[in-house]
This record gives structure tokens, sequence and C-alpha cells, in this order.
């Protein structure tokens, strides 16, 4: 109950809000440039909405639903202000885009009350996204910024200066629902573009007979252990005070160090998880192939044969 110069005034209960604008997109605001709408799901209106939406009976938070006549498209979004010239209203590119609206279109607005979110499910237009460490972090804070979702919108997300799509395939309880104040179990589908390790495998497979003895001479290195020479100078060295090397420092010999390696298992399989108790180490190969060439071309095991002296010498 209102009470103006005498008169009261009620005004009924239940009343949506609706109105028409002329919609841009965040760029043609004038003033400075606003990329905190561009991150999230929410819109800007009219002073005039917020007067009217004060006299009706709106459930909070407000939510409106945005409707397209000419191409049948809606969606759904949050209010961020209502600082928008009369007339006009603002929205992020991404949802220009779901809408299919153009600078200056006709959009319709009404207000909508939506079901709280308790599930949700996404599917990344890009394979990029899988190099993210911790998508649902990623995404938890980016949806900090949107009052709600609707099912078959593209919405965009930004992280690490990079521009992320994600279609929203599924929410529950609706089509529609509000995610804010909500505990939300979000889900991943593969993303657009994406191959399955064995599809990779499948698709290998059919190569093997064009590459076939490649593959034998693979198979047949794979109980040899591969070595590595690593040289520790190839360079030569300059005195600083500039006169010339000696004799004995011209030919120095590189130091060439052999370091053993193992094997790749080239018929590894993606989630499964091998324990080969049975395969000597490296060092052990190493150790008896030495010794068995030592064998072979005569040596003795003992590395000194000589005879010593004392270098005390022996009093008289």
């Amino acid at each position: 109950m209102f009470h103006f110069s005498g008169f009261n005034m009620m005004f009924p209960e239940g009343r949506n809000f609706h109105a028409n604008y002329k919609c841009f997109s965040v760029s043609m605001l004038p003033g400075n440039e606003r990329t905190d709408v561009e991150k999230g799901g929410k819109i800007i209106m009219p002073p005039s909405a917020l007067d009217t939406l004060t006299r009706l009976n709106v459930e909070y938070p407000m939510l409106f639903k945005l409707t397209n006549g000419k191409k049948s498209r809606s969606s759904h979004a949050g209010v961020l202000e209502f600082v928008a010239d009369e007339g006009k209203c603002y929205l992020p590119h991404w949802m220009m885009e779901n809408l299919l609206l153009g600078e200056g279109d006709i959009l319709n607005i009404e207000s909508v009350s939506l079901p709280v979110a308790t599930f949700s499910k996404f599917q990344p237009h890009s394979t990029d996204f899988l190099d993210i460490t911790n998508p649902k972090a990623v995404l938890e804070n980016a949806l900090r910024n949107f009052a709600c979702l609707t099912k078959g919108d593209v919405i965009a997300i930004k992280y690490n200066k990079k521009v992320y799509e994600l279609c929203v395939l599924e929410t529950k309880p609706g089509n529609a629902v509000s995610i804010i104040e909500c505990d939300m179990n979000v889900e991943f589908e593969a993303p657009v573009g994406y191959k399955d390790h064995s599809e990779t495998q499948a698709s290998g497979s059919g190569q093997q007979g064009a590459a076939g003895t490649v593959g034998g001479e693979v198979a047949g290195a794979n109980n040899a252990i591969l070595e590595e020479v690593v040289e520790t100078f190839k360079g030569s060295g300059v005195r600083l005070d500039g006169k010339k090397k000696k004799e004995s420092q011209l030919e120095t010999p590189v130091v060439k160090k052999v370091l053993a390696r193992g094997v790749p298992d080239y018929d590894f399989q993606f989630g499964l998880i091998r324990f080969d108790r049975n395969i000597r180490p490296i060092s052990d190969r190493g150790q008896e192939d030495d010794a068995v060439a030592g064998n072979a071309d005569g040596c003795d095991a003992e590395s000194f044969h000589g005879t010593g002296f004392s270098m005390k010498k022996s009093r008289k």
C-alpha cells in the first residue's frame, strides 16, 4: 500500500516486467571501457527500467528472459547496472551472438523466475581447454559473474588472456536455471575435435602395414640398451693474459661419457601399468657386457700389474 497526496494506491501483485529496447554491444557503451561486462552474463539497462521494477512485485534476484523475435532465439541473463541511455540496453558480445542480434536490433526483455541449479554439463569448443590444470576451478571462478544458465547457449570465459567458449549441453532441474548461491555439480564433455587415445591407436595400426620394415627394426631394438655419448667440451680455450698456450695444453683430449638409457615401451597401452620385476637394471647389464668383452679380449680382471716403490729413501 502506497500513499500519494491523499490517494491510496496499490500496485497489483505478480505483475511481470515487459519492455523492448535497442540492443548494443558493450563496446558501444559511452565512457570508459567496461571489460567486466564482457566477462560475465549480465546486461546493462536504463534507469527507467529500475523505476518500473521497483513498482512491481519482482522476485529477487532480478532475472530476465531475452528474446529476439525476428530470429526466434531466446536466452536468460541478470542485470549488472541501470546506467544505459533510455531506450537502449547493452549486452556482452557472446550473448549477442547467441541471440543472432546486430547493433541496434530490437530485443524483448521480460522478468522471469528460475529454479536454482543443481547440475550442469559443458562442452568446450576447443581442445586448448584441456591445457588448463584445474578446469573446474577456472569455470567456478568465471561463473561468479553469471546469474543464470540456459541450455544450448555458448558462454565465453577468459583465462590467462585467452577466451574459451563452452556450450551448455544440459542444466537441471530445468532448461534455464539460476546459479546465484547454489550448490551445482559440473561435468565436462569431450571438447570438439578431441580424439580418444583408442581411436589414435586404431588409426596408427592401419599404417603399420606400410611401415613393416621400420616396425621390425624398432621391435628388435627393444632388447638393446641405447647409449648416448655426451662430450663435455667441444670448443677451444684462450688465455686471459694473451700469451700462447703451452704445448701440453694445445691438444687436450675431449672427455666423452657414455650414458646408458632405457628403451621405451612401444606397446604401451593407455591406462595400463606394468611392473617388470624380472628385468635387470641397466647398470648391471652394462657391467656384465663389459666383463664379457674383457674376457673375450683375454684381459685380466685386475686393473694394475706394476711394481711399487717407496717415496722415502731408506737409511744406510
